[in-house]
């Protein structure tokens, strides 16, 4: 077997294999023979068979299947031997296979492309990123509170419409076949359009422009029980909504039986204490947000300071093998930069491991499971009950799922561990805003 690599670009090759017929008649007899024992055929007995009926009736197909064999193993060792960092699988040349005379042919040839980790250099020194932190405002709290009692309100009948009531009725236009029963919340139409809405009794009909009233096209489409291809570049006749009944809602009361439904019983005893956990909670909230945006930013920071070339025809030929059926090539043009990112960012995390020998032993694995198992366990009002079981649950689930399961928790805390140590490298500016000023940051 003769075995080469052809480097046509930095990050792209060929391995061209050449093999004779006494790099795998051995085999192939050897398979032969074994079948021959097993093999149970009308008029011999078993074991009996004839090496030569069992060539002559199955010898191409174990010849084909042994030579696969060979040729998988010996390109992964190929590989392995010569250390080369490849992305995704190695692709065979199927016009080259395709030309083979599997029934004549002793001697053959194979290539492969691969594709190559381009060298790439990285200074975490050299990068910035700025840290969000969110001030919580005077009255975040007492919104959060009003929010809450109106998500566990109860909603009330009331006569006469205003801004936050919500209308019950029916959407009717006749040249567009449109009649749908709706309920439609004054506070989701636009502040300009809501003059309409209000003062409005059962039985009133209001004639308005939805286009207008509603700029969210999916949720204009579903008021009117319409796709959003059915309506793509329909002009919409003004509507009618025929108001049915006017719900009001009423908040809920902060009383005992109010935080026992939200926290447990006796858990809250007090307004006071209510609104000192969701003051808590926002500040919980905000750091969590800032956290993520903070790893979103150094993510983004340095994947776009690092020259780095993919091998991008290889990537979409082998994305597009190995999702066969599921993804055309339409799809992974759409979907090729984000995925060239993602593949970026973790050559960027595996080099900074391998530069900073960053490993992850067995017992961090196991702890972190049970943090994620207390947590669960935390959620739903367990909790301490349940520690004494936590590393036998641990156990349990890191040996679930063939492996799988253990592979995930191990990524998780490597990929966080290598973050920590790019975050005490890079340099990190502080800045506080509001929680309005961090969601158009977001937004940009």
């Amino acid at each position: 077997m003769d075995i080469t690599l052809d480097r046509q670009k930095s990050n792209e090759a060929l391995i061209k294999i050449k093999l004779k017929e006494g790099d795998y008649q051995p085999q192939v007899s050897q398979k032969i023979k074994e079948y021959s024992k097993k093999a149970q055929i009308k008029g011999f007995r078993p074991g009996k068979v004839p090496f030569g009926l069992i060539k002559k009736m199955y010898g191409k197909s174990i010849m084909v299947d042994e030579i696969n064999r060979m040729l998988s193993s010996s390109i992964n060792n190929y590989i392995k031997e010569q250390d080369l960092k490849i992305l995704g699988d190695p692709l065979p040349n199927l016009e080259k296979s395709q030309a083979i005379d599997w029934d004549h042919q002793k001697d053959f040839e194979f290539e492969y492309n691969i594709g190559l980790v381009d060298d790439f250099k990285y200074d975490l020194e050299k990068r910035k990123v700025t840290e969000f932190s969110i001030k919580l405002e005077p009255n975040a709290v007492e919104e959060e509170v009003e929010t809450i009692r109106k998500n566990y309100g109860e909603r009330v009948d009331v006569e006469v419409s205003e801004a936050n009531d919500i209308l019950h009725g029916d959407l009717v236009e006749g040249s567009l076949d449109i009649e749908n029963t709706v309920a439609l919340p004054i506070s989701q139409i636009e502040k300009k359009q809501q003059k309409k809405f209000l003062g409005k009794k059962a039985g009133d009909s209001i004639k308005f422009d939805i286009s207008k009233a509603i700029t969210d096209e999916a949720y204009r489409a579903r008021l009117l029980g319409k796709s959003d291809q059915e309506l793509e570049g329909v002009k919409i006749p003004e509507i009618e909504l025929k108001v049915n009944e006017i719900k009001r809602i009423e908040p809920a009361e902060l009383n005992q039986e109010f935080y026992d439904k939200l926290f447990g019983e006796g858990n809250i005893k007090s307004e006071q204490e209510f609104k000192e956990k969701i003051e808590t909670y926002l500040k919980n909230t905000f750091n969590q947000d800032t956290e993520n945006y903070l790893d979103h930013s150094i993510r983004k920071e340095l994947v776009n300071a690092t020259k780095m070339e993919l091998p991008e025809e290889f990537l979409k030929r082998w994305l597009l093998a190995t999702n066969e059926g599921k993804v055309n090539e339409e799809d992974i043009d759409q979907e090729f930069q984000g995925y060239a990112e993602e593949m970026k960012w973790n050559l960027i995390l595996n080099r900074v491991a391998e530069d900073h020998e960053v490993n992850v032993e067995n017992q961090e694995v196991v702890d972190r499971a049970k943090q994620m198992i207390a947590a669960q366990f935390a959620q739903s009002g367990l909790g301490d009950q349940m520690n004494e079981q936590l590393d036998a649950f641990a156990d349990n689930y890191l040996k679930g799922n063939e492996g799988q399961n253990y592979l995930q928790v191990f990524n998780q805390v490597r990929s966080d561990k290598i973050l920590k140590l790019i975050k005490e490298k890079i340099k990190i500016v502080k800045k506080e805003v509001n929680l309005e000023q961090f969601k158009k940051e977001v937004n940009k």
